[in-house]
């Protein structure tokens, strides 16, 4: 195995990485904006009321894309399974 397929693998499993954890850490971030305005706003400064509301948004976002979600996965296992054969010479 040699460099540059080493690196190509790497490159493409951080490329998928990024793909799947995006959509979740984005959703995370704008609940995390929008509870963060309401608390100063409102001058209340309760650590379960960002808890609560970004992990069930989380978990909300991840029940509707884990269909996609796994479709990558699969597609890049499928892909790196077929170069077993590069990896080996």
């Amino acid at each position: 195995m040699g460099v540059d397929l080493a690196t190509e693998t790497i490159r493409e499993a951080l490329k998928t990485m990024l793909m799947l954890v995006g959509p979740v850490l984005f959703v995370a971030l704008i609940v995390g904006l929008a509870i963060s305005i309401l608390q100063a706003v409102t001058q209340i400064h309760e650590m379960t009321l960002t808890f609560v509301p970004k992990i069930l948004l989380v978990i909300v976002c991840l029940f509707f894309l884990l269909p996609w979600m796994l479709n990558v996965l699969t597609a890049f296992t499928v892909e790196l399974i077929g170069k077993i054969p590069q990896y080996v010479r």
